[in-house]
């Protein structure tokens, strides 16, 4: 039976990366499956792992395990740190096929959502994500902090001055919450997207800030004080449920508070009793 994956069939672009293939399995639980050739290797988040053929070997390595850190111990430290202030764990963990024929190892996502598969090659080389939508990667992708240079996107664009950014030309999976859907637009097109909804973006989006509206909007809407505003050219990559709101919604109801639909509201509960979310 042909290896498949309900997105694409994946293979590396033969350029530094590993090349390897892919299968994308589960709808609303998602799990990657990936198979490896003798001596490649896939580079995954630390604890992601569901399950691996025996000839797969598994060594966690500081860093993002590209080896292109140089430096030593010192070049893996700054990598591990890189990762550390990603929100990542320090270590990740390198899967090499060591027998022949062909071995899988498959890689589970922790929220419920999609697995995201691009090839970097086709955006440009670069990837720039939310903090935490590393899983996987072909080896030789390399693991990296983006900085918002903008001081109001940094304090309220939902994901803080630092994302990450994933570069090379092989091979990244990331995991987004819910369903994503991907957007390109078209040099000066501009879209507004919820702060938190914003799962990935290419390096050429500008991406800024407008506010919602009037102060009735702004207090009673909902969606907080900003929108995301994004102007291409480029793609962007928009998650429907970030961990983020899911998490607040199981707090909500574990607090006896329920659903709570205007989430975004500075006014907090005050907030929800006035728009009759209580």
């Amino acid at each position: 039976m042909p290896f498949q994956s309900p997105w694409q069939q994946g293979a590396g672009s033969g350029g530094g990366a590993d090349d390897i293939e892919f299968e994308i399995k589960g709808e609303e639980l998602q799990f990657l499956e990936i198979e490896l050739d003798p001596g490649e290797s896939a580079v995954a988040e630390a604890g992601a792992m569901v399950w691996k053929d025996a000839s797969v070997a598994m060594t966690t390595v500081f860093g993002d395990g590209s080896g292109d850190q140089g430096g030593g111990f010192m070049g893996k430290l700054l990598g591990a740190g890189r990762r550390l202030v990603t929100g990542e764990s320090l270590f990740t963990t390198v899967f090499t096929h060591e027998g022949r024929g062909k071995a899988r190892v498959a890689f589970g996502s922790p929220t419920p959502g999609s697995i995201l598969p691009i090839r970097l090659s086709d955006v440009g080389g670069q990837l720039i994500c939310q903090k935490d939508a590393f899983l996987a990667a072909a080896r030789g992708v390399q693991l990296g902090i983006y900085f918002q240079r903008r001081v109001l996107t940094g304090l309220f664009g939902g994901e803080g001055f630092i994302m990450q950014s994933l570069t090379g030309d092989g091979w990244v999976f990331v995991q987004m919450g819910g369903t994503v859907v991907e957007r390109e637009l078209a040099p000066g097109e501009e879209l507004h997207v919820d702060t938190g909804c914003l799962a990935a973006m290419t390096p050429s989006i500008d991406f800024d800030l407008v506010t919602v509206g009037g102060v009735r909007s702004a207090l009673f809407g909902g969606e907080g004080l900003f929108f995301a505003r994004l102007r291409g050219p480029g793609k962007v990559w928009i998650q429907s449920l970030p961990f983020s709101r899911l998490a607040g919604r199981m707090l909500a109801a574990a607090n006896g508070r329920g659903g709570n639909r205007g989430e975004g509201s500075v006014l907090g509960g005050f907030g929800d009793w006035v728009g009759g979310n209580d």
